[in-house]
């Protein structure tokens, strides 16, 4: 059994009328079933909004890889041979 990311949840058919859901969800993620499967998140600008992420800059992404070169060096000697 799949678990569930939200407590909120709606049918292929419910999304006939999105806005529906979106009231129904009060501005969270909302989990799309069909024959009682997972098939995605119906996710609202309100939720992503309100995380505060932002996108790191290359010298972040740099400057992280570097500091851990040191611990994945053999990972990556091993998978050179390979």
């Amino acid at each position: 059994m799949t678990r569930l990311a939200t407590p909120n949840i709606c049918t292929m058919t419910e999304l006939r009328e999105p806005q529906k859901v979106f009231d129904r969800a009060n501005g969270q993620p909302v989990a799309i079933l069909k024959n009682s499967a997972l098939v995605g998140y119906l996710v609202p600008v309100d939720a992503v909004d309100q995380g505060g992420h932002r996108v790191a800059t290359m010298e972040e992404v740099m400057a992280v890889l570097e500091a851990s070169r040191e611990r994945v060096q053999p990972v990556l000697d091993y998978l050179r041979d390979k």
